[in-house]
């Protein structure tokens, strides 16, 4: 079972915000592999999982800009029987959601919103290289044209606050990823590196938001990489152990979503327990590294990974009879 739920990591696909909405970052949230075993191949079967993560941000006072960011990711995992070159073919549907918070009450601070983010299709190449070692490559597309969202954040007394909140929604955001996990001994050792490559500028279709300004665009978005980091051991049912992500910004030019803002890193520890059935995390992390002063933050994410459907096992071939004459 732990292969199995471990392995199922080779998706979480989710989307961010920056705690101040003026820095865009990846449609791909940092920490989103983490705890997962993304570069080992699924056994066949379908999978679904739910990430939940919530940043907690700092509380600067009673300003309209102070909110936390919760993105909640169902995921449906196809592991297919087809096989080819040694690797396993994974098919992967999500369609996250990321919502606003309000951290305080009064007629100057925010709405609580909710964005919807294109739909990620996509698929994984995986492949197991023998003693416990796997690695994957992961491509796909967030349809962000299709059924993305802009969002714009208003005051609880109507006035603007902010818009567009998620400018990188405007272009599709095409994923690639490569991956490689030892999974031995009941260890999760996993190196994760995510590009999100964007079509800048962009524009979100139709016509901007009456009354908020330029919601349409076209927007200046900043190709970005991600790398999550996982370092996990597993003592009966629990599991145990440190992790690690960040994010760097190529484009933070002052016409850029992402204007001076390389990135950040965090670090922080997660827990796990299989429960049979279903297994479930909760990491948290807090920023360690930040290229915008006083932009720190902790973010706590939960998972829930369930087995929906796996081949029923071939019978075993009869014994052969053996007689004594």
């Amino acid at each position: 079972m732990m292969k199995n739920w471990l392995a199922a990591g080779a998706v979480a696909l989710t989307v961010g915000m920056t705690s101040t909405i003026a820095q865009a970052q990846t449609t791909t949230i940092p920490g989103e592999q983490v705890g997962l075993a993304t570069g080992a191949p699924l056994p066949e079967g379908v999978y679904a999982l739910n990430t939940f993560a919530y940043r907690l941000t700092p509380n600067v006072g009673p300003g309209a800009s102070a909110v936390d960011v919760g993105v909640n990711i169902p995921v449906l995992v196809w592991s297919t029987p087809l096989v080819l070159a040694g690797g396993r073919v994974e098919l992967l549907l999500a369609p996250p959601t990321v919502f606003t918070f309000g951290k305080n009450r009064g007629a100057n601070t925010l709405r609580d919103i909710s964005i919807n983010v294109g739909t990620f299709v996509g698929g994984i190449w995986a492949f197991d290289l023998g003693n416990n070692f796997g690695v994957s490559l992961l491509g796909g597309t967030y349809l962000n044209e299709l059924n993305g969202d802009r969002g714009v954040l208003v005051t609880r007394g109507g006035a603007l606050a902010a818009a567009p909140v998620l400018g990188q929604l405007a272009s599709n955001t095409y994923r690639f990823g490569i991956a490689g996990s030892y999974t031995g001994n009941g260890y999760n050792l996993t190196a994760n590196l995510t590009a999100n490559i964007y079509d800048s500028p962009a524009k979100f279709p139709g016509f901007n938001t009456v009354g908020f300004g330029n919601t349409r665009g076209p927007f200046n978005i900043s190709d970005s990489l991600n790398l999550d980091l996982t370092a996990t051991k597993k003592f009966g049912n629990f599991e145990i152990g440190a992790i690690g992500y960040g994010t760097y910004n190529f484009d933070i030019s002052q016409t850029s979503l992402a204007a001076g803002n390389r990135g950040y890193f965090a670090l922080g520890g997660l827990i796990g327990y299989d429960f049979g059935k279903f297994t479930a995390q909760v990491y948290a992390a807090r920023y360690v590294a930040v290229s915008v002063p006083r932009s720190e933050a902790t973010e706590v994410f939960g998972r829930i990974i369930v087995p929906l459907y796996s081949p029923t096992p071939a019978a075993p071939p009869p014994a052969p009879l053996v007689r004594k004459y």
